[in-house]
């Protein structure tokens, strides 16, 4: 199991934050996504052997957000 942060532009409000958790929930792999709306950040747990970095990013993307580095 591997922790990552990942910084988040474009988060304005709690629906956001919901939105940007369902996508990481949504992968396989994915343990446990913490989204923060004050922080502009999500903390995910994951399987390195069933997910990738890239993929979470590709999933916020999709949603409509943008991972910073």
């Amino acid at each position: 199991m591997e922790t990552t942060t990942l910084k988040i532009r474009g988060m304005t409000c709690g629906g956001c934050v919901a939105a940007v958790q369902r996508v990481l929930g949504e992968l396989d792999g994915v343990q446990r996504a913490d989204v923060s709306l004050a922080e502009s950040s999500a903390t995910v747990q994951y399987e390195p052997a069933r997910v990738k970095p890239a993929d979470l990013h590709a999933a916020i993307a999709d949603a409509g957000y943008e991972v910073v580095s």
